[in-house]
């Protein structure tokens, strides 16, 4: 058994429990090939480099959009949009990247990691208690039911359906709630500093930053490239 304080332990969900199944490109591939569509895939991958970065240019500039599911859909589909345009497409590009939107709300679509059941299943059986807290829309309580997730799962939190967003400290500071313990017995584990690790910090919870690509050389904060080193710092403090 663990020797330290911690009782419950909180996850971000996208890079961090859940990937894309095959791939965002193979996902967006099958889509436009159902209307008749084909992008070479080198082309696509480019330009999903592109949205990547626009989504992370919009989220420092203003990330309300987490906060609504209305809003949540529109900046998405349109992010989708700019990515087809980027690869070359000009027709039904709207419909298509709405198309892709409704395909990432399937649970077909996303699968766990290797590490992630193994892991939940550990901390579950060890009396943790365990939480979402993700900036998602408001299909995540369905995928992580549909995904496995939900079994190991004290409750699920989508920034979509409480109108909070990480970083904020309020949508921490109602997953203190629901779990029933305070800051200092809590970690939160995800993948983007921003979000998770100032947004959990903001509140006193431990940060955990997950660099599933070991692309980080130096962070103020515990820093873990799978979830079994989670469980073996847990177990060995």
């Amino acid at each position: 058994m663990p020797s330290h304080s911690f009782k419950a332990i909180f996850f971000d969900v996208g890079n961090t429990l859940l990937l894309p199944f095959p791939s965002v490109v193979d996902i967006c591939t099958e889509v436009l090939a159902l209307r008749g569509y084909t992008v070479d895939p080198g082309r696509l991958s480019q330009a999903l480099a592109l949205a990547d970065q626009a989504y992370e240019d919009q989220y420092r500039r203003d990330d309300s959009f987490w906060m609504k599911e209305m809003d949540t859909a529109k900046f998405w589909i349109e992010l989708y949009e700019l990515m087809l345009n980027d690869a070359g497409l000009q027709e039904e590009t709207t419909e298509l990247a709405s198309d892709i939107y409704t395909a990432f709300g399937q649970a077909d679509r996303w699968q766990p990691y290797p590490d992630v059941l193994p892991t939940l299943t550990r901390l579950s059986e060890a009396g943790f208690k365990i939480g979402l807290v993700s900036n998602w829309d408001t299909r995540l309580t369905s995928l992580s039911v549909e995904t496995g997730l939900s079994k190991y799962l004290d409750f699920v939190i989508s920034s979509a359906n409480v109108g909070l967003l990480k970083p904020q400290p309020q949508i921490f500071e109602l997953a203190l709630e629901r779990a029933g313990v305070g800051a200092a017995e809590t970690m939160h584990v995800g993948d983007h500093y921003y979000a998770d690790i100032m947004g959990a910090r903001s509140v006193g919870i431990t940060p955990v930053l997950l660099d599933r690509k070991g692309t980080v050389s130096n962070a103020d904060c515990l820093v873990i490239n799978s979830l079994h080193e989670l469980v073996s710092y847990l177990w060995s403090h």
